[in-house]
């Protein structure tokens, strides 16, 4: 048995910044896309950082899943929908694919569903800056289980040293506005020590392997060029990257399920019957997974 991907949803909405209105419409057009009811979804994951305001309680999730309308009645035989936040940066999506595989697995749950995404906490702007490097995207991934495709085991692995990106609200400066301020630092070699980690989780995802034909990349974006790094120290060819390719700039927690959502939607996975997920964030710590496709094609 696997875990695989049912369905997607992203949200890129115009009308607001919200982390959290983004991230319920991303939900709510997974679950249109997949024809099923909200009653059907056990557990909401959400894998997002940075949030409207800088919100601290409640947990994240619980909002999303209230303006998404999932699991939002109380009657005693009513279907219950649980949510929390799991917050590991730009490894978050595939800590909760891992998460979602253990809940499925015990067949608790029929469907879980895992949102992320990240907004600026003044809701001001949407698109990345130099200050704070990443861009509004919601992103929704539809997870079950299946018997043809799926996930694999999520491998991970950790560097030395400082962090090579450090978030935090400036407590000396903040004075009454604090909830819209956030300081972002990355350390002058951040990609390099970012690409080491995602290399170790990589490699061991792909160990079994004979090798890496038919397989596709989808990397997180610390950098534009991050993937196409990533796949050279691998030996993939170039033209076996999906990215996301958002103008807006980096979608931090979103970039795996955008990019994944926009090669299906696209349909330029024909050909391939994987897809190495790889994510590194802040820690240094990276994660990755192969993802079998469909025999059919992909969700």
């Amino acid at each position: 048995m696997g875990v695989r991907i049912v369905a997607t949803g992203i949200s890129r909405a115009s009308d607001t910044a919200s982390i959290v209105e983004n991230s319920a419409r991303a939900a709510r057009k997974s679950l249109e896309k997949a024809g099923i009811g909200s009653e059907r979804v056990g557990v909401l994951i959400n894998a997002g950082i940075y949030r409207d305001h800088n919100t601290v309680e409640p947990a994240v999730a619980a909002l999303i899943q209230k303006a998404a309308g999932i699991g939002l009645e109380y009657a005693e035989h009513d279907p219950r929908t649980f949510s929390f936040d799991l917050l590991n940066g730009a490894v978050g999506v595939l800590n909760a694919v891992q998460v979602a595989t253990a809940i499925l697995d015990t067949g608790s749950a029929e469907h879980v569903l895992v949102v992320s995404g990240d907004t600026h906490p003044s809701l001001t702007t949407a698109t990345a800056t130099a200050e704070f490097p990443y861009a509004t995207v919601g992103a929704a991934l539809l997870l079950a289980r299946a018997d043809d495709a799926g996930f694999g085991a999520v491998h991970t692995a950790s560097g030395a040293g400082t962090p090579v990106v450090e978030a935090y609200v400036d407590t000396a400066t903040m004075g009454a506005v604090g909830r819209g301020l956030m300081t972002v630092v990355r350390a002058p070699d951040f990609e390099q020590r970012l690409l080491e980690v995602a290399l170790d989780a990589a490699r061991a995802a792909v160990a079994e392997l004979g090798d890496l034909t038919g397989v596709a990349l989808i990397a997180s974006t610390p950098t534009p060029q991050f993937p196409k790094l990533l796949a050279d120290a691998l030996g993939l060819d170039q033209d076996a990257v999906r990215d996301h390719e958002l103008p807006e700039g980096d979608p931090h927690t979103a970039a795996l399920p955008l990019a994944y959502h926009r090669a299906v939607t696209a349909g330029t996975l024909t050909g391939f019957d994987r897809v190495l997920f790889v994510a590194a964030g802040a820690g240094p710590s990276a994660a990755a997974a192969l993802y079998r496709l469909p025999s059919e094609g992909s969700a």
